[in-house]
């Protein structure tokens, strides 16, 4: 018997698989089972009331504005309140990094009180008291530096700032209550810099003098260069060179085409008969048909009456058939002879081409002197053109120069504006950015305990589970009859199951 037939004779008389042997390896170590089930959950509890139960999270939210909101002074009786620009992501990422400044967080470890606990590294630390308060701030500053995330919300301009700690609820709130206290004050202070009016105002009357002083030049140009509007002038002459230009082309493109012209007619001219034939009658010699073929008839008729009285050999009988054959030859020989009669006259075709050929030379001719008059006109317009030019470039360097002193006259003028108003609103503490959402003291911890508990039960009993399956892989011991059959390839007469005593 083959060891296939072993193979399928043992499946054959193997039971189903049930639950309970897919759950077999579970039962099989299920000291394992019980060890690893046991070590996850009591994991899960301490850190669920050993950690989440005491860990407390503090929030707040900050809002960028569009820039603080200046009134503008206008001489209408209600001034039109607008924003100077909007906010970029460079701005927001700026002030990002200012919430992360390493001052503000040294005062806020010394306002929280957070660098008056110990810790074992202090014994190492220098004997100077101050210098050791020093050291503990800094690095309780870089603790919070790290702790401490600060984020932008997508697609807007809102920064979510957290902080969590184990411990006390009112140390996050602290912390953050601090924070933002000294981040507004912070911003207020690296709004702009002090001074920036008067450095406005003096710009804004240097800019007026010399947007005056560049109107004047600029009204003298054209009564100095006599021409009031060169680049006017210039642009209808260019197109009118442009006009020109294409012109010429056309007359050069048309001349070359007339020569090729002049020289295909020539050609065809050489080549066509100056006379052709008009009518043409054919004639077949229909006369000389009618007379060999009645001769063919009678020269038949004859050797027929031959026939009935001699024999096809005799000499009379021979000279009949040759008679006959000469007269069919010259009947074929009728046949194909053609008699033509032409009628020729002046040729239709080369009348046209020495007709044409007159023509072309006459335009190629007339385009010749197109193209040479254009050719003059062009470099004519060009020369003035150039004349334009440098009186273009003289009047815009004067545009130039008078544009750029009316808008940087504008610019200091409303800067100059903006900044009274800046004082002002300086002196109110108005910033353009808020405290959306202040930070509160946690009443509840971060993470719920009971949910981590949850978590650590639905981990420990997969974690068991398959820690069972895996110690069942590695152990290389047969545990059913089909596994013996497969293995060793010999039939399995009789199983029985393993039972407890």
């Amino acid at each position: 018997m083959s060891k296939s037939n072993l193979r399928s004779n043992a499946s054959e008389n193997m039971p189903d698989i049930t639950l309970r042997d897919i759950l077999v390896p579970v039962f099989r170590h299920r000291r394992l089972v019980f060890i690893t089930f046991g070590t996850v959950l009591g994991c899960a509890i301490f850190l669920a009331w050993g950690w989440a139960a005491r860990y407390y999270k503090a929030t707040m939210q900050i809002v960028v504005d569009q820039d603080r909101s200046d009134p503008a002074i206008t001489a209408a009786q209600n001034g039109v309140v607008y924003n100077n620009r909007p906010i970029s992501t460079d701005q927001v990422t700026s002030e990002v990094v200012l919430l992360q400044g390493q001052d503000m967080l040294r005062t806020i470890a010394s306002a929280c009180q957070l660098d008056d606990v110990s810790s074992f590294f202090d014994v190492f630390g220098s004997g100077d008291v101050a210098a050791k308060k020093v050291m503990k701030q800094e690095a309780v500053a870089r603790g919070l530096a790290k702790k401490i995330k600060v984020e932008v919300a997508p697609a807007s301009d809102v920064i979510n700032v957290s902080y969590g700690r184990t411990g006390d609820a009112q140390t996050p709130a602290c912390v953050l209550q601090n924070l933002s206290k000294l981040y507004l004050e912070k911003h207020l202070q690296l709004h702009r810099p002090a001074g920036a009016a008067d450095f406005f105002a003096e710009q804004t009357e240097k800019y007026q003098k010399a947007l005056a002083d560049s109107e004047t030049r600029l009204a003298n140009f054209g009564r100095v260069e006599g021409v009031a509007a060169p680049d006017l002038l210039r642009a209808d002459m260019a197109q009118q060179v442009a006009m020109s230009e294409t012109a010429l082309h056309d007359a050069q493109q048309g001349a070359a085409a007339d020569e090729q012209r002049i020289a295909n007619i020539k050609a065809q001219l050489s080549v066509t008969p100056a006379r052709s034939s008009t009518q043409e009658v054919s004639n077949s010699s229909n006369v000389l048909l009618q007379n060999l073929q009645a001769t063919l008839l009678e020269t038949e008729v004859k050797r027929t009456q031959l026939l009935m009285k001699y024999d096809p050999s005799y000499p009379l009988v021979r000279e009949i058939d040759q008679e006959i054959a000469q007269t069919k030859e010259a009947i074929n020989k009728a046949e194909q002879a053609i008699y033509v009669n032409k009628t020729t006259d002046r040729d239709p075709t080369y009348e046209f081409l020495r007709q044409d050929l007159a023509k072309t030379q006459a335009d190629l001719a007339s385009r010749k002197a197109t193209a040479t008059a254009s050719t003059g006109s062009i470099r004519s317009m060009r020369s003035e053109m150039v004349r334009l030019d440098g009186q273009a470039v003289k009047q815009a360097a004067l545009l130039r120069e008078a544009k750029a002193n009316e808008t940087n006259y504008l610019l200091y003028l409303g800067k100059r504006e903006q900044e009274r108003t800046s004082d002002a609103l300086d002196k109110k503490r108005i910033a353009n950015v808020a405290i959306a959402v202040p930070p509160v003291v946690p009443a509840l911890p971060a993470h719920s305990p009971w949910m981590v508990m949850f978590a650590g039960l639905l981990g420990a009993c997969l974690l068991s589970i398959t820690a069972a399956f895996i110690a069942d892989y590695l152990d290389h011991s047969f545990r059913t009859p089909v596994e013996v059959a497969e293995t060793l390839s010999i039939p399995v007469l009789a199983a029985v199951p393993r039972r407890a005593a």
